[in-house]
């Protein structure tokens, strides 16, 4: 069996396929009967058992991605009470410019050439978030769910961990010290955003933040709370629209509220998609982005400096919130005993 475990780890690509018929559907057997290990080691290496060796792993993988095995959902949960499967809720939005195809991507690259499988599950703004989470929980349709948009009381957060299913949240909430999370200190982005500000001589700021009810939202007012006053800045945060509203509504609020207040000075937005319809208001109001002016953001591309280069911009690494959340489930399902993954990203703050 080493020796044909040897030859097979020599061999190309095309060598191991011609070693299927083509009316053969591949099972464990083949893999077993291509690389010379018994069934069970070939299963324990496609579920990354710790008990396996890595250049075992590899040769098992590599066998069953090219002679495209594709284990058979239904039987392995029967055999193991598991579906391989890690759900990533997200809200159905329309707009293109959302953190949620990064974090989606970054995910499934995690979660490639392992025995999980990736599943995506909408929700829409005007059901009820808790119904795709109980849905999973119900149908045992899933392993682990990952998702965001979190409140600081929230409600799938209660219910995840009063039935004792694994989850990791992008975002906090106020009990996270109980679940597994990855998020970005957005104090820590506002405390930078008006020290940076403050430099330029802006004292008058409108900040067009997320709905209020989300945890991140409401990290972002304790920050204009904490530190606008020593600074001796002025600021008016956004009431009748939020950044996750249509880009002509945040277009049209800031235009009025920059007819209303000519005295500010700078805007700070949490989205690319809010900092574009801020700077469009700005402009039709004969106002000069970088001179009398200033937009402040966060993007989760590099894109905004090819649109204006003189915004500010403070760039939110989600591919690395994905990457992390993704290997935090994985590790509730295959090591449960061990601590739970969680990471606060505090921004470094003076960079453009």
């Amino acid at each position: 069996m080493k020796r044909i475990a040897s030859e097979m780890a020599k061999a190309n690509d095309d060598d191991i396929r011609r070693l299927v018929d083509s009316s053969e559907t591949p099972t464990l057997k083949t893999i077993s009967r291509i690389s010379g290990m018994a069934v069970a080691t070939v299963s324990r290496a496609l579920s990354d058992a710790p008990d396996i060796g890595n250049d075992t792993k590899d040769l098992v993988q590599r066998i069953a991605r090219i002679i495209g095995y594709v284990p058979n959902r239904a039987g392995v949960r029967l055999r193991t009470g598991r579906t391989n499967v890690i759900t990533l809720v997200l809200p159905a939005e329309g707009d293109v410019m959302t953190n949620a195809a990064k974090l989606t991507s970054s995910i499934a690259g995690e979660l490639r050439n392992t025995q999980f499988h990736l599943n995506i599950l909408p929700w829409f703004p005007e059901e009820d978030p808790l119904r795709p989470i109980k849905y999973i929980v119900e149908t045992h349709s899933s392993d682990a769910v990952i998702f965001n948009m979190t409140e600081p009381e929230d409600a799938r957060v209660a219910y995840l961990l009063e039935k004792n299913f694994p989850f990791a949240t992008h975002g906090r909430t106020n009990w996270c010290e109980k679940h597994a999370y990855y998020d970005y200190d957005n104090t820590a982005f506002i405390s930078d955003a008006l020290k940076r500000l403050k430099t330029r001589g802006r004292e008058n700021v409108l900040a067009v933040l997320p709905p209020l009810s989300q945890y991140y939202a409401q990290d972002m007012v304790r920050g204009l709370e904490q530190y606008a006053g020593p600074l001796s800045i002025r600021y008016h945060i956004s009431k009748n629209v939020n950044s996750d509203q249509p880009s002509d509504d945040i277009r049209h609020w800031v235009t009025r509220r920059l007819k209303q207040s000519p005295e500010i000075d700078a805007i700070i937005c949490s989205s690319s998609k809010g900092a574009i319809a801020a700077i469009v208001a700005v402009e039709k109001q004969g106002r000069v982005l970088g001179g009398d002016i200033d937009v402040y953001t966060k993007e989760v591309a590099p894109i905004l400096k090819t649109f204006r280069e003189n915004i500010i911009v403070e760039l939110e690494d989600v591919g690395d919130a994905g990457r992390f959340l993704a290997k935090a489930v994985k590790q509730q399902l295959q090591h449960p005993d061990q601590k739970l993954m969680q990471h606060l990203f505090v921004p470094g703050g003076m960079s453009a």
